[in-house]
């Protein structure tokens, strides 16, 4: 590649919009040189807005991983020009933490054990269990519920605010159900054949309702994808 004697790498490109500026910083060159061209790229644009009170400031850095100490010195390089606040700093890369809490919310845990009274089940993802629920017992997931037994105490599904979770059971006759924040005590199960399994849903009345398990096609299209397996 042929490379113009005395032109610069810009790895630094400043654009305006109606909310400030959006600074996009080159995710493949060294933090050294991406901090030195920073520099002058702000010092140039200073002197274009030196009438404006404040500028709001969003920076996108791709795909570059930056640590808490690289990330402050880009914060204050922008800081200490005029008229520049750091508004957000915007990264494709999330943390090994940020990933295992990502994890945890899209798996489905399988639990093969009979939920005794006073015992409670908890799971920050979609629930399998492969036993009952007795009177007392409280099985809680921030997905969805599945039991294959009998579910004769409480399930609360979307723990964390889901309204759009579910709770299906071989046999329904639980104390109490409850999906997001949303809660009925005892709801009537439908009148249908034994070997039939129910769910419970949220429907547009904000209202649990329990139904037949084949009613989810419909319900709940997107239940039918495959994310990791159980």
């Amino acid at each position: 590649m042929n490379v113009v004697k005395g032109q610069k790498q810009q790895y630094v490109t400043i654009k305006g919009t109606k909310d400030g500026l959006t600074l996009h910083l080159d995710d493949s060159c060294s933090f050294k040189e991406l901090i030195e061209d920073l520099e002058i790229k702000l010092s140039l644009n200073q002197k274009r807005n030196e009438d404006v009170p404040f500028v709001p400031v969003k920076v996108k850095i791709g795909n570059r991983f930056l640590s808490h100490d690289q990330e402050e010195e880009i914060r204050s390089i922008i800081r200490n020009k005029k008229h520049l606040v750091v508004d957000l700093i915007d990264s494709n890369v999330i943390t090994k933490q940020e990933a295992e809490e990502m994890r945890k919310k899209h798996e489905i845990v399988s639990v093969a054990k009979v939920i005794r009274s006073g015992q409670v089940l908890k799971v920050e993802g979609d629930l399998m269990l492969v036993g009952d629920v007795n009177p007392g017992a409280t099985v809680i997931a921030g997905g969805n519920i599945f039991i294959l037994g009998t579910l004769r105490g409480i399930a609360h599904a979307g723990f964390n605010g889901r309204r759009d979770a579910i709770i299906t059971a071989s046999v329904m006759k639980p104390t109490q159900l409850r999906i997001g924040d949303i809660m009925n005590r005892a709801p009537d199960a439908v009148q249908t054949d034994n070997n039939l399994m129910e769910c419970a849903y949220v429907d547009d009345n904000e209202t649990i309702v329990v139904d037949r398990l084949q009613q989810l096609t419909h319900l709940r299209p997107n239940l039918t994808r495959l994310e990791g397996g159980i």
